[in-house]
């Protein structure tokens, strides 16, 4: 039984725990705000299961980031049909008609409190944030993307590509270690008999997305302490042309790691091109964790609502 002044002698006592001062002081939690547009993740390449349940848990982690999140998934090569577009049960849906339901869908909200006789103001500002679900950038991609959103007549405003970032180039090194091809830590004291001492990155996109993978290339070389050179998957020849540059520089156990999410190629180029580079390869980053947290940083930028950006892990 409790006093008036506390609880009876002996119970135990539950004190707030005291907020830490300084730089380790944790955030406060943040949820999305009321009427947010919604994240609409445009997924590359053929619809199938794996793409689904891929881009199904990076809008998981970005939901699990940011509370109250309207996220959603939009197939760049999807069903365009009305049918699609009027139900959000669809199996694969395009990118333009996830985009028009949200539309639909917000003006409906707005109609049906007017009736209510709420005073509320006409919704203005962007339906939705597209995020392209893309490590690097591709023109050709990025080109069909802009105009599915053009295509759904929304207010919808598209994001860049979530690379180049450091959380990629960690990403690409938990894949090597994975494969073992590479230590998951420099500073144990322990090694892997089949780690590479030079890494191919292999990108798609062109010239453009070459240069961006370099970027996160050097990043990851920094990481590992062996040489990466990026390449382009989609030029004929160019991954084993890296492979005789490497090679000629000293390396000789190579591997390939991909820059890539992986619904964006046909699986089978990877495997032919780490052939043709007498290499093993790593998997592609896929629902690596950082990658729902780089497709809401894309997001929360694009609104202003960023409460902090996403930052990389300290080099290992």
């Amino acid at each position: 039984m409790s006093s008036p002044t506390g609880p009876a002698s002996g119970l135990p006592v539950r004190m707030p725990r005291p907020r830490q001062p300084g730089r380790h002081r944790r955030p406060e939690p943040v949820a999305a705000p009321e009427g947010a547009p919604a994240l609409v993740l445009a997924v590359p390449g053929a619809p199938s299961n794996a793409s689904r349940s891929l881009a199904e848990e990076v809008v998981s982690i970005a939901r699990s980031e940011l509370p109250g999140l309207d996220a959603r998934i939009g197939y760049l090569d999807g069903d365009d049909s009305e049918a699609a577009e009027a139900s959000a049960f669809a199996e694969f849906p395009s990118l333009r008609a996830v985009l028009s339901r949200a539309a639909k869908e917000r003006t409906a909200r707005f109609e049906q409190a007017r009736a209510a006789g709420a005073d509320v103001a006409e919704p203005d500002g962007p339906v939705a944030v597209v995020v392209p679900l893309l490590a690097g950038p591709d023109s050709a991609l990025t080109r069909r993307i802009r105009q599915a959103v053009i295509d759904s007549r929304t207010a919808a405003e598209l994001t860049d590509v979530l690379g180049p970032h450091p959380l990629l180039a960690e990403g690409l090194h938990v894949r090597l270690s994975e494969a073992g091809l590479a230590r998951a830590d420099r500073a144990r004291l322990f090694t892997v008999a089949t780690a590479a001492d030079g890494i191919i990155l292999a990108s798609v996109g062109g010239d453009e997305a070459v240069q961006a993978a370099g970027i996160t290339g050097m990043l990851l070389a920094a990481r590992l302490a062996v040489p990466v050179m990026a390449a382009a998957l989609d030029e004929e020849g160019a991954i084993a042309v890296t492979a005789e540059q490497l090679r000629g520089s000293g390396s000789q156990q190579l591997a390939l790691a991909p820059y890539l999410i992986g619904p964006e190629i046909d699986a089978s180029l990877l495997e032919a091109a780490a052939n043709e580079a007498g290499c093993a390869s790593a998997e592609s980053l896929g629902a690596y964790p950082a990658i729902g947290k780089l497709a809401l940083s894309k997001y929360t930028t694009a609104l202003g609502i960023a409460p902090q950006q996403p930052q990389g892990a300290p080099v290992l």
